[in-house]
């Protein structure tokens, strides 16, 4: 078994939504895009984050002591936290009990992701579930996620993945060939506006995914639905169009949408970031029908997470 590390963020069991089955979610942390709209701000980064959620403080001031930077400090019984002189060791998410302070990212071995997958392997074989590795991007973390793959497949565990595809298809052409199924992003067809909202041109991407359709592999297609961004009449049946000509071989399982998932403020907060998107809420369910109306237009089968 590979002896790569990998930095993961969270393992979640009993997974339902992160494909077919019962599931084991492994979180890589580090992306190669940067959407406006993330809802796991966390993974965005290779280094590790510190959270703090002030609502969860008890002022038991633990912290205070554990911290060898001096982030943490006790001013006139208020408990502060400086983050510009937290170095993220996570001593004191350590012995926070509260969780009002929490390490996002740790370094993995295979094996010791394998631990925990292969705890709930008689769930995978029932339920025709598995391990799905997502991010953050999982392809930024290639060697460490194949000997996960490997790893998976040598104990009768098949994997899919959760990525971009932001990366020329002669770099990942090999790894993806391994997967038992594939779930892409493909958020805006307009490049101009794509590169607004994640950062990165989408170029690539659509070759990549044009690419996929033609290797065999089964994969899924997904736009997630951020209002004022990804969720006009035109983006949908442009990414719905091309969707059509590029599955030659049917590989493409369904094209999906995603509603608007505005859980990630509270992330936003802990990490003191921006969240352009705090005062968006999802789209009415007539609306989300119309867009799946709209896809359905270029033949291709539609699901829609109202």
């Amino acid at each position: 078994m590979s002896t790569t590390e990998g930095m993961i963020t969270e393992i979640e069991r009993f997974a339902l939504n992160d494909g077919p089955g019962i599931r084991t979610t492994v979180f890589f942390k580090g992306c190669n895009m940067n959407c406006a709209w993330c809802h796991n701000p966390e993974t965005i980064s290779m280094k590790r984050d510190l959270h703090y959620y002030a609502s969860k403080c008890i002022s038991c001031y633990k912290c205070v002591y554990a911290c060898p930077c001096k982030a943490q400090k006790r001013i006139n019984n208020i408990h502060m936290y400086y983050p510009n002189l937290c170095v993220k060791c996570g001593k004191c998410a350590e012995i926070c009990y509260a969780g009002a302070m929490a390490i996002s990212g740790k370094k993995m071995t295979v094996a010791e992701v394998m631990h925990e997958v292969l705890q709930d392997k008689p769930y995978y074989l029932t339920s025709g579930g598995g391990v799905t590795l997502s991010g953050g991007e999982v392809l930024c973390q290639r060697e460490f996620a194949e000997g996960i793959v490997d790893a998976c497949h040598e104990n009768g565990i098949k994997v899919a993945i959760e990525s971009n595809l932001n990366f020329p298809w002669e770099e990942i052409e090999s790894f993806i060939r391994k997967l038992d199924l594939v779930m892409c992003d493909l958020k805006i067809d307009d490049s101009t506006s794509h590169r607004k909202w994640t950062g990165a041109d989408n170029t690539t991407i659509k070759a990549s995914i044009a690419s996929l359709a033609k290797s065999g592999t089964p994969f899924i297609v997904r736009t997630p639905l951020i209002p004022g961004a990804t969720d006009s009449n035109e983006n949908i049946a442009a990414i719905a169009a091309f969707l059509k000509e590029v599955d030659s071989n049917g590989s493409l399982l369904y094209y999906e949408l995603l509603n608007f998932n505005p859980l990630g403020d509270t992330k936003y907060q802990s990490l003191k970031k921006k969240n352009p998107f705090a005062e968006a809420r999802p789209l009415p369910k007539v609306r989300v029908e119309e867009l799946k109306a709209i896809a359905e237009k270029a033949g291709i089968i539609v699901r829609a997470e109202e």
